[in-house]
């Protein structure tokens, strides 16, 4: 499962990229407007720090099928060819996706909530599907059921594409899909960074640190010895 950053603030992607080992950036209108920077000046500074063939999600925001598409070719035209547009699975969505599809783009099917959207949007040519876990859960389903069932589809119907899990509450609901094999999730800064932090391994590693010292000396290390 590949697993790509929720977020727009460079500080926090250098962040992340220093340590974890993560695939690429997603970014929404919303994400953008939080930066409250210009779009494009953002877009392009991930851009230049993940590299030209790490995957960059970018959504439309045109209402129309034609709306979408030319949202599309300025995401392309700035941000590489390369990039996945994002474009929201509605009527108008898969109009648009078969269109770019049609000219090879790539493409991320979002604003999903039922796994017919993703069979549909997979069918119009979009290379994921993005079903949004913790809102699926606010409405009452199971998230992590219902991004199961997506992969379910696309693999028993031989469609080319994958399902990027998307908006997430905490680090369980990551594993749980890890553990089906799902092609990607997106996660905020907040939620990869909370893949690790736990108690136990902090009081282990710290227990180590003490009795090694004891054995050579405080503050050394194997360096040292």
């Amino acid at each position: 499962m590949k697993l790509i950053i929720d977020d727009a603030h460079i500080e926090q992607i250098k962040k992340i990229y220093k340590s974890y080992p993560v695939d690429g950036v997603t970014t929404n209108p919303t994400i953008l407007a939080q930066s409250g920077r210009p779009p494009y000046e953002v877009l392009k500074e991930i851009r230049e720090f993940i590299g030209a063939d790490a995957e960059l999600h970018v959504q439309v925001v045109a209402q129309t099928a034609d709306g979408m598409v030319e949202d599309a070719h300025r995401i392309q035209q700035e941000l590489g060819k390369n990039t996945y547009v994002k474009i929201p699975s509605i009527e108008e969505g898969f109009e648009a996706m078969r269109k770019l599809k049609a000219e090879g783009a790539n493409i991320t099917a979002t604003a999903i909530y039922t796994p017919m959207q993703a069979f549909l949007a997979a069918k119009a040519g979009a290379s994921y599907a993005a079903p949004y876990i913790n809102r699926i859960d606010n409405m009452g389903y199971d998230g992590v059921a219902i991004a199961r069932h997506i992969h379910d589809i696309f693999r028993n119907n031989n469609l080319n594409a994958d399902v990027l899990a998307a908006s997430f509450k905490n680090s369980q609901q990551l594993l749980e899909l890890a553990e089906y094999g799902v092609g990607a999730a997106t996660a905020s800064p907040d939620v990869i960074f909370s893949l690790v932090k736990n108690e136990a391994i902090t009081s282990a590693i710290n227990t180590f640190i003490k009795d090694f010292e004891k054995l050579v000396g405080e503050g050394k290390t194997m360096k040292d010895c």
